[in-house]
């Protein structure tokens, strides 16, 4: 094990570098009215639906309100007892799907290791490879957000490279059966449709995410290759829906938007914030 913390990467690049000016940020992403546009609840329900989701992971300034979409309807269940945070390899840095067993540093302060489900999912095609994730910020940014929601969490990072997808479905199996009898929270992290016209970004998001809701890993790794979408998350999304294969899910958009909703832009950059929950008695909230 690693005694070392992983110092962040994009701290004040991509939020904010000290405590008291990123929780400002943090609650700005959830009052503003492309958010939640309100702070999350103070009370909790006493169970949780919530199995999984998808986060983006650009600046806060850009995507921070349509991931705390997320994050709100986190803190407003029990809280689970370790997140795996599914990253993007944005770098090449990885040779396979790369695990840390370290804690990771943020400006709120260390974010533990789950020793035990990181040993779960340490086997082939996963291995520790503590330097590629050196500078990698997809699994960071997910951090500042869990923290504030979540009381003394624990978490495990996997950076997933772009494979072919026996590969993914391989590394989803081992996420399936290390995840399995324990209380876990599942997070994608993922962009979509990079530097398109918006209303190009909005059509081609649309065929992903409703790929995803499918639940399929096939019909979302194919239609993203077929339609040519920029989605940099495409493998640790595949990942996710493999490992959650054959579940019943209500898997539900709380919210779609583009950077250029923040500065206008003749090409955009897409986000979605996504949630997997089990089956409801009444229809589930969509914002």
């Amino acid at each position: 094990m690693p005694e070392t913390a992983r110092r962040p990467a994009v701290a004040g690049q991509f939020y904010l570098g000290e405590a008291a000016p990123l929780t400002r940020q943090v609650e700005g992403c959830f009052r503003d009215p492309r958010g939640p546009g309100e702070l999350p609840v103070r009370h909790r329900s006493a169970d949780r639906q919530i199995v999984a989701a998808v986060v983006p992971h650009a600046g806060y300034e850009y995507s921070g309100a349509i991931a705390a979409h997320v994050y709100a309807r986190v803190a407003a269940e029990r809280p689970p007892e370790s997140v795996l945070v599914l990253g993007v390899d944005h770098h090449a840095a990885s040779h396979g799907a790369a695990l840390s067993r370290r804690t990771w540093m943020t400006p709120f302060g260390p974010m533990a290791n789950d020793a035990d489900l990181a040993a779960a999912l340490e086997r082939p095609p996963i291995a520790t490879d503590e330097a590629a994730h050196r500078h990698e910020h997809s699994i960071e940014v997910q951090l500042p957000f869990l923290e504030y929601v979540l009381p003394h969490p624990k978490f495990v990072p996997l950076e997933v490279p772009f494979g072919p997808l026996d590969f993914l479905r391989s590394v989803g199996r081992a996420v399936a059966a290390a995840i399995e009898g324990r209380d876990v929270l599942l997070l994608a992290s993922t962009d979509f449709s990079h530097y398109v016209p918006a209303e190009t970004a909005r059509r081609l998001d649309h065929l992903a995410i409703e790929a995803i809701r499918t639940g399929d890993p096939a019909q979302l790794y194919e239609t993203v290759l077929r339609d040519d979408i920029s989605m940099c998350g495409i493998a640790p999304t595949t990942v996710l829906l493999a490992a959650l294969e054959g579940r019943p899910l209500d898997r539900n958009l709380l919210k779609w938007g583009h950077s250029g909703e923040v500065v206008r832009l003749p090409d955009v950059v897409g986000y979605a914030a996504m949630t997997f929950e089990t089956p409801r008695a009444g229809p589930p909230s969509v914002k």
